[in-house]
Order: structure tokens, then C-alpha cells, then sequence
């Protein structure tokens, strides 16, 4: 492929040589939701009637819908528990200012039982 082939290679197959990178197999992958589509997905799960309230105050499981980080861009309007598993300081912040907690799924297991 190397010599008498070579057009063929720089015109059907051009990654045929050199290294590509490389596979890393622990690496561990959290997906993140920022304030915005928070805000965003309270408002679709109230327009829907899916939204669970906990004396008063809307509760959005973000740890069951796969979401592992709320970080913070964006801005909250309203009161919200957030049940997460990690957050940044400007996201607790954020919440805080708006009336709202963040609470880790264990905490709230003790709460809801």
C-alpha cells in the first residue's frame, strides 16, 4: 500500500497510516446539566403535569434522569429542590438565591421513607 497503490490510498483511505490516537478504558464520563436547562426541563415537566412537589416546593430528580453534575450556567426564577449528585459552588449559589436546596440522592431516601 506503502508504494504502488499510493493514489488509491490518498483517495479512499487517507487515515491508512499514522496513529489515531488512543483508547483510554477507565475513563469515567458525568454528564452535566447547567441551570438554563434546568429551568428549561421545570417548565416541560410542569407543562406536561409530571412535576412532583415536596411540601410546596417543586422536587426535579436530576440523578434518575442520568444527570450526574449541575453546574452553573444559567439562572434559576423560582424555588426548586434539585436532587443531584455533584454541583458547583456558582450552581449552590444560584439555587440558594432563588429559595431553593440541593440535596444528594441518599439525603433525600432518609427524607422521603
Amino acid at each position: 500500500m506503502h508504494k504502488h497503490k499510493w493514489t488509491w490510498v490518498l483517495k479512499y483511505d487517507p487515515d491508512y497510516f499514522g496513529k489515531h490516537g488512543f483508547y483510554r478504558p477507565n475513563k469515567r464520563e458525568i454528564k452535566a446539566m447547567n441551570l438554563t436547562q434546568l429551568s428549561t426541563l421545570v417548565e416541560n415537566l410542569e407543562r406536561r403535569g409530571e412535576l412532583k412537589l415536596m411540601n410546596g416546593v417543586p422536587v426535579i430528580d436530576l440523578s434518575a434522569l442520568g444527570v450526574g453534575k449541575l453546574v452553573g450556567g444559567g439562572r434559576v426564577d423560582r424555588r426548586l429542590m434539585v436532587v443531584v449528585d455533584s454541583w458547583t459552588e456558582k450552581a449552590e449559589k444560584a439555587i440558594r438565591e432563588a429559595g431553593g436546596k440541593l440535596v444528594k440522592p441518599k439525603e433525600i431516601e432518609g427524607v422521603a421513607a
